[in-house]
């Protein structure tokens, strides 16, 4: 009997594994131009860490972390969401990372013990971009400025992005007793976790996806009619600076996120048709969490995640995935595996991704595996009229071939492949 894999985890097996690989790099080089630079954080972490940023009622917390108390008696916990250790590791690194504002991207797995789905596992991929060091507005507009660019030039369509404001702590206090009031009287109408977070933290309960819930909280109290002048101002700043950019929004007031550390502007980036799992990226400004994770002074800072399996399942639904470029080397006859591999090396060397067969299989099967590799071009060794000084050069997408020189056939290819990757 076979192990099988741990519920809500997958492996990434080729040739999927290599759309992973494209967009990861497409990302950071994306993100390079904007001038953030790649920050690599431990996958383990105290939980203090994350009880402390993401909030102690936070699903996340309650329910979602897997933790564990080590050998040594240390509570340590995979890390669910990758803000925080980007933080912790600003504040333990701080001279390190030169002048502000500073500007970190990363990539790489994160863990929650939630209920898998489609688009959602238990480990799931991340891409992020975290601005640090500024409150300006203008910052706020870059962050969203890139990630619209990145799911554009990715090929993904029919996005839009919602915004929100959940002020500061001048101002949301009020909000929260307008909304605690509020709820009270629909008190009976919540589910458990939320009568009690009426109380702790009553944003939470506008986060909750109970149906129940979000009927009886139709009508809530909104909280940009209790922004105070500054968060009020901050927020129409980045409007203003998103349609000068040419970025469309929509205002959504109901919008929480489900982190505690937010504050000002947050954002969502929704697709249609996904139902309660349509937001394909987000993120938001969290000027207070340094100082919660024991910092000596207030940082500002803004950031945001996309989930990479959601995004890689919208792309292929959208017809944006796209297989590898390459060449397969067919031969007819044994005595031309010796030649067959010293191209391949020769293209590799070159920046071209090639493969054959070592097998001496027929030239029908390898056409086959051809096919099945995404290669675009297929070169037959020894069935040209010359095989000595000419081979077949095949492309696979047209289904045309011809005769050429084995000279012109490697021109052709290095050429014509390196261009299209």
């Amino acid at each position: 009997m076979t192990i099988p894999s741990v519920r809500g985890m997958k492996d990434i097996l080729p040739p999927e594994s290599a759309r992973w690989a494209e967009l990861e790099s497409t990302f950071l080089a994306h993100a390079a131009r904007f001038g953030f630079r790649e920050i690599r954080t431990p996958i383990l972490e105290k939980t203090e860490l994350f009880s402390r940023a993401v909030g102690e009622t936070t699903d996340i917390v309650e329910k979602e972390m897997y933790s564990f108390t080590d050998r040594s008696g240390e509570s340590l916990t995979l890390r669910p969401e990758g803000t925080a250790p980007v933080v912790r590791a600003l504040l333990a690194h701080r001279s390190e990372l030169g002048e502000w504002p500073v500007r970190l991207s990363y990539s790489g797995p994160m863990f929650r013990h939630e209920r898998p789905q489609k688009g959602r596992l238990r480990q799931f991929h991340q891409f992020g971009a975290e601005l640090l060091g500024t409150d300006s507005p203008h910052a706020d507009v870059e962050i969203l400025v890139f990630l619209a660019g990145f799911l554009a030039g990715a090929g993904l369509s029919g996005v839009s992005l919602e915004m929100n404001s959940l002020g500061d702590p001048a101002c949301r206090p009020g909000h929260h007793r307008n909304l605690s009031d509020f709820l009270a009287s629909r008190e009976g109408r919540l589910c458990d976790d939320c009568r009690r977070r009426r109380v702790l933290n009553p944003l939470r309960v506008l986060d909750c996806k109970n149906e129940n819930c979000i009927e009886a909280t139709a009508g809530a109290p909104s909280i940009l009619d209790s922004l105070c002048e500054g968060c009020r101002l901050h927020f129409e700043a980045v409007e203003k600076g998103l349609a000068a950019a040419g970025v469309p929004f929509s205002r959504n007031p109901r919008m929480v996120r489900g982190l505690d550390y937010y504050r000002r502007t947050t954002f969502e980036f929704v697709i249609p048709g996904m139902g309660a799992q349509n937001t394909v990226a987000a993120g938001g400004r969290y000027d207070g969490l340094a100082e919660m994770l024991g910092g000596k002074e207030s940082i500002p800072a803004i950031g945001f995640a996309i989930g990479v399996e959601r995004l890689i399942m919208l792309l292929e639904k959208n017809g944006g995935a796209t297989t590898e470029a390459g060449v397969f080397l067919i031969t007819s006859h044994p005595r031309f595996q010796d030649e067959a591999f010293q191209w391949k090396m020769d293209l590799i060397g070159k920046g071209v991704r090639a493969e054959m067969d070592y097998e001496g299989r027929s030239v029908k099967s390898q056409f086959r595996r051809a096919d099945r590799s995404g290669a675009k071009d297929v070169v037959v060794f020894g069935e040209a009229e010359d095989s000595r000084g000419a081979v077949v050069l095949r492309d696979m997408a047209a289904g045309t071939q011809e005769e050429v020189s084995r000279d012109e056939a490697m021109r052709r290819l290095t050429r014509l492949v390196k261009k299209e990757e």
